[in-house]
């Protein structure tokens, strides 16, 4: 049995476990609620629904007890882990995939533009099987090559023209991985995780929303570098601060090879930077507090349409 059978059968029995296991799960969290970081739980939540006014859905919104998978497996099970410590009348508007447009009525998503009126979009955990990863990096920044990596689809133009112009350049290793194949010197070989982390420095662009590889290479000994991000999900990279969680190349990267000279030197305040990196994705490693909050936007949610009652 591959591994992602195995992991997919896990996923949905876990969706059909009795409902009093759910209403189990639910009062242990909510015991869980009581001993937590309050500071925290508050802070996030406040991050993920900036949408504070009551709200009206439709009638074509999306009923719990009829909530069936139709795209994107993995946004499907995210969601209904915590849909199912909810009564099956209740309903909600939901959006799965890379899209960050604005939303008509408070929706349920992934990924939203920052610095915009974003308010109806509400940041929900999902794919997280894809995006939250982590490594236990073993090689420290000292004894990494000084040179910056990169593998990754591109088909966009932040990351194309990022290949076109750093592909062949000897402080870079970079190269797109496209499928199909293209025949332009800038495709190159997949490269594991591991064979990344040989790297001092590690490329982290933008794609259709936020950098699928940000939160690994944040929780490893490899610097992040990266534009300023115009995006944000759970991992609220919004909060990110350039000199403090990463290293901000211009958008147009006349800068990269001053800052990899520089942070290839300047060893100590690389370290800095990655110890406050490793800080922040320590926020997002607790489970009983992700299952929480997961829980709570839920609750939340369903309170300001006024289908819970306080």
């Amino acid at each position: 049995m591959s591994f992602k059978l195995f992991y997919y059968i896990k996923r949905f029995s876990y969706n059909a476990l009795p409902a009093m296991y759910f209403a189990t799960n639910y009062k242990r969290l909510k015991a869980f609620e009581s001993i937590c970081d309050k500071k925290e739980l508050a802070l996030r939540l406040d991050y993920y629904i900036k949408q504070k006014a009551s709200f009206v859905l439709p009638d074509s919104a999306q009923k719990n007890g009829a909530f069936k998978r139709t795209k994107g497996t993995d946004y499907y099970l995210d969601l209904k882990d915590f849909l199912n410590h909810f009564p099956k009348d209740f309903s909600f508007v939901h959006h799965f995939g890379d899209n960050t447009e604005i939303k008509q009525v408070p929706t349920l998503i992934k990924a939203r533009k920052l610095n915009i009126n974003n308010e109806n979009s509400i940041l929900f955990k999902l794919n997280k099987n894809r995006h939250f990863q982590w490594v236990n990096d073993r090689k420290k920044y000292n004894e990494k090559e000084n040179k910056l990596v990169w593998r990754g689809g591109a088909y966009l133009p932040l990351r194309k023209g990022f290949v076109k112009l750093f592909y062949n350049h000897p402080k870079c290793n970079v190269g797109q991985t496209n499928s199909p194949s293209e025949e332009v010197p800038w495709q190159k070989p997949y490269m594991s995780i591991s064979e990344q982390l040989e790297y001092k420095f590690i490329f982290c662009p933008e794609g259709n929303d936020v950098a699928t590889n940000l939160k690994w290479v944040m929780s490893s000994n490899s610097l992040c570098f990266m534009p300023k991000p115009t995006c944000e999900t759970w991992f609220m990279e919004g909060v990110l601060e350039p000199g403090v969680h990463y290293v901000e190349i211009a958008s147009d990267y006349s800068d990269l090879e001053e800052k990899i000279d520089y942070y290839s030197t300047h060893i100590s305040e690389a370290e800095v930077i990655i110890k406050n990196a490793h800080k922040h994705v320590s926020r997002f490693q607790d489970k009983d507090m992700e299952d929480l909050l997961c829980l709570k936007v839920l609750e939340s949610y369903f309170i300001q349409s006024g289908q819970l009652k306080v």
